[in-house]
């Protein structure tokens, strides 16, 4: 069962997705009070189409259905549309893939001096199948020979960028042995792959996309990454340290007879600041447990959000501490549950302590050259000194 069947035209009224009222609702600001939901809510999540979206809509309809709560969700095609407003705090549950980590890291478009790492919690992460879309008629087959592919990008999204560098790092392609072709949103990919743009762009096999490539006149294919390929894992995961192989069996072009040979990673990770108030965040997660079986056929993916799927590292960011507590009580959270998110905190707290000082350090050196009667424009070089930063703190 996929969005259709849900997003009627009333529910999509119900749930207030922008890209049909037109209007973005400003957050409630008013946090839970001890173990009750918000009577309105603020979603961001990936395009309309996405299995993303399918996901976050499935979860708004089923907390509509049970507690009148009032969802609007605001899609994006890239990690700072979905990122941005969260972080003005006119949405309050963010729907991300790996634009958390960047996010948190305060790296690739996140490294700007307006942006920096952000204090970043994990609410739930269930893990979930990716790959490389392709029409039916594709030349391409294996991962480990795909020079000369044309791969999709999209302006402003890490995430999908950083992780399509990954699948050319596992096909051993040096630069210029493949081509980067930029799109100004993720759901633009799709149609560059129908008209013959691209040869192909990482997608979900259960999301609206990949069901309407299946549907094309070429039909589908998709990029085979072999497990047995160690060396060319190798060097993915030193690229997109998130990936890990995955053997899909269910989703366009794909069945138990015809199984992809994939990775998988967290997505949709439901992300939201550690400063979200405690009651509310616990509020939401024992809700999210407790209504999975209203959500969990909303796309395939969806029942990967069952918690001890989703309530386990590793995550993007670590997990909010009214998640960790719950988690706690329900047995999903281990030992090493324990010792992962600590290791986390810690490398985040130093990667905010090391960005707070390079910051320091740049602005003396442009003090220094302003004296010197060398007058550095604000932000000037700065990219290039917080990697600089980084690797000197040990933090690349």
């Amino acid at each position: 069962m996929y969005l259709a069947k849900y997003l009627t035209k009333d529910l999509a009224k119900d749930l207030g997705v922008a890209w049909l009222s037109g209007a973005v609702a400003l957050a409630t600001g008013a946090g839970a009070l001890a173990g009750e939901i918000p009577k309105k809510l603020v979603f961001s999540s990936y395009d309309f189409g996405s299995s993303g979206f399918a996901q976050a809509s499935g979860i708004a309809n089923a907390f509509k259905q049970k507690f009148g709560t009032r969802i609007r969700i605001i899609p994006s095609g890239t990690s700072i549309g979905r990122m941005l407003p969260l972080s003005q705090r006119k949405v309050d549950y963010a729907f991300l893939a790996s634009g958390t980590f960047f996010g948190s890291e305060g790296t690739y478009d996140f490294a700007s001096p307006n942006w920096g790492p952000q204090d970043l919690r994990c609410v739930l992460s269930p893990p979930s199948q990716t790959g490389v879309v392709m029409l039916g008629n594709s030349k391409f087959s294996d991962a480990t020979d795909i020079k000369g592919m044309r791969l999709g990008y999209v302006k402003g999204n890490p995430s999908v960028n950083v992780k399509t560098d990954a699948v050319a790092a596992f096909g051993g392609l040096k630069e210029g042995e493949w081509e980067r072709v930029w799109h100004g949103g993720y759901g633009v990919m799709k149609t560059s792959l129908l008209t013959g743009k691209i040869d192909g762009f990482l997608a979900s096999a259960h999301s609206g996309f990949s069901k309407e490539i299946e549907a094309s006149p070429s039909g589908i294919k998709w990029l085979q990454f072999p497990h047995e390929a160690k060396d060319a894992w190798a060097r993915m995961t030193a690229k997109a340290p998130m990936y890990s192989p995955w053997k899909e069996i269910n989703g366009a072009g794909i069945t138990e007879n015809n199984p992809s040979y994939t990775m998988s990673f967290r997505y949709p990770m439901m992300v939201t600041y550690a400063e979200r108030p405690f009651d509310e965040v616990y509020a939401i997660v024992k809700a999210m447990d407790e209504l999975y079986d209203s959500y969990k056929d909303v796309s395939y993916a969806a029942r990967y959000w069952k918690i001890s799927d989703s309530g386990v590292p590793p995550c993007e960011a670590a997990f909010h501490p009214a998640a960790v507590k719950y988690l706690k009580e329900k047995g999903v959270w281990t030992e090493d549950s324990e010792k992962w998110q600590q290791a986390r905190l810690t490398r985040h707290a130093a990667v905010i302590e090391a960005w707070d000082e390079a910051q320091d350090s740049y602005n003396k050196m442009r003090a220094e050259q302003r004296k010197a009667g060398k007058k550095i424009k604000a932000g000037e070089g700065w990219t290039e000194w917080w990697e600089e930063a980084r690797k000197e703190k040990g933090l690349d």
